[in-house]
């Protein structure tokens, strides 16, 4: 049981917590960066090339990524362990979390990373096929099938606007939604039923992923109403139903919107607690990019340290 009160704790890494991690090290802080135990460094480390993360003109793969952001922090002075966070208690000036493995740590500031996500189909082949023809970000990897026959699975605006970003790159892209109506507004309805290069497949549902060594080769459906199976060739799948964000650890102790996502003030990281920071996926219901969620993870670094400061103004 650790019973030393530090300055700063992260909880999550990813591009978010890694940077919020960088920047109060580099303060002087020596923050304590809680990862977790199975997927540190977040959504990226099951992403192959990134090629939208500034400053890598070659591109880097996700992983990679990750490590250096993780090894900057670890240089200035942070320290990472490798565990989930089950338990919190926010109140007052000093803030408790409590690991999987029993470990209880205390802090002055708290900042929260830990992400969303993606909702899973649940279906065979997804899994097996995941960063080689299956994907969760169409403006990640929509320009790894140019020419190619493109399916997206959903029925609300990310869908839709999914679909048509989509267009730019596939030779073909069809949209696969459980039912007759969609979710998303009549706007992106209506955009995307314009775009001659969107097809349609209503009332039905995606069973099987196909494909080889090389990738991707046909989806599987069943038909909602019929009964009856079909194969769709496609090399790209695109599945667009939703996120969750990973903040059910928190238990209440946060104010969070209708949808789980931390809430926080206008522009700024400051959650309704204070000493209590959150950034990136945690958060961002609309943008959830590596570059967006790094840019606030700075954010929530220069609130905490202010926050810090105030404190002991000395």
């Amino acid at each position: 049981m650790s019973e030393q009160v530090r300055d700063a704790i992260v909880i999550g890494s990813g591009p978010a917590g890694y940077t919020a991690a960088i920047y109060l090290a580099r303060a002087g802080y020596q923050p304590l960066v809680i990862a977790g135990a199975v997927t540190p460094g977040g959504q990226l480390v099951n992403t192959t090339e990134v090629e939208n993360y500034p400053g890598f003109p070659e591109g880097v793969l996700g992983p990679d990524l990750m490590d250096r952001m993780r090894e900057q922090a670890e240089r200035f002075g942070a320290q990472i362990e490798y565990e989930d966070v089950t338990e919190t208690d926010l109140s007052g000036p000093i803030k408790t979390v409590i690991t999987d493995g029993g470990e209880r740590y205390q802090a002055k500031a708290v900042v929260i990373t830990t992400g969303s996500d993606y909702r899973k189909l649940d279906i065979p082949g997804e899994r097996e096929f995941g960063g080689r023809g299956v994907s969760y970000c169409a403006t990640c990897d929509g320009f790894f099938f140019k020419d190619k026959p493109i399916a997206v699975i959903g029925g609300g605006d990310s869908a839709m606007t999914d679909a048509d970003f989509l267009t730019r790159f596939g030779s073909s892209v069809t949209v696969i939604h459980r039912r007759e109506g969609f979710r998303a507004s009549k706007i992106m309805v209506d955009r995307a039923q314009a775009n001659p290069k969107i097809d349609f497949i209503l009332n039905a549902v995606a069973t099987r992923i196909n494909g080889s060594a090389q990738g991707v080769e046909s989806l599987d459906l069943l038909d909602t109403v019929t009964g009856e199976t079909r194969q769709l060739p496609v090399n790209g799948i695109f599945v667009a139903i939703g996120h969750t964000p990973q903040t059910a650890f928190l238990n209440g102790s946060l104010a969070l919107d209708k949808q789980g996502y931390i809430e926080v003030e206008g522009a700024s990281t400051l959650t309704s607690v204070p000493g209590v920071f959150a950034a990136g996926d945690a958060v961002d219901s609309v943008y959830r990019q590596a570059i967006s969620a790094a840019g606030m993870g700075c954010r929530a670094a220069l609130d905490a340290q202010g926050y810090l400061t105030r404190l002991d103004p000395a």
